[in-house]
């Protein structure tokens, strides 16, 4: 049953970052491009995202548990170090330059374009040698 739903989630989700436009990668580098051509939209669809999040997540914190699990998993460390800043610049950077990040990179897959293949693959090959690395 949680695979199920987990399916089911993913393809909603999937669904709508298609909808909106999340897997254009040329709105998303026009979103990003905020000294040339900018298109602002994506921003409504991240700031809805956000004020969602600020609203539901206190009303989901209040319960013991989620609903298929014993326990929430939530990160214990709240605090910058390297790893994460590092992280979080390449991160930016492959999204500023490609136009993807991983959520809207692997629903793009269903488009069938050779250029998302090879970015995800690149992606899951990066993850794992991440994943290898000291302190993994």
């Amino acid at each position: 049953m949680k695979g199920f739903i987990a399916l089911a989630c993913g393809l909603i989700f999937g669904v709508g970052l298609a909808v909106s436009g999340m897997t254009d990668t040329a709105r998303v580098i026009g979103f990003l491009d905020i000294f040339g051509d900018w298109v602002p939209d994506l921003g409504f669809v991240m700031g809805g995202a956000v004020l969602v999040t600020v609203i539901v997540f206190r009303f989901i914190l209040r319960r013991g548990a989620p609903l298929l699990a014993n326990s929430f998993s939530l990160p214990s460390k709240n605090t910058l170090d390297n790893r994460l800043l590092g992280g979080a610049a390449i991160f930016g950077v492959g999204w500023g330059l490609y136009g993807y990040c991983p959520g809207p990179a692997i629903s793009a897959l269903v488009y069938l374009n050779t250029e998302t293949a090879i970015f995800v693959t690149a992606m899951l090959a990066g993850m794992a040698l991440a994943n290898k690395l000291p302190g993994n």
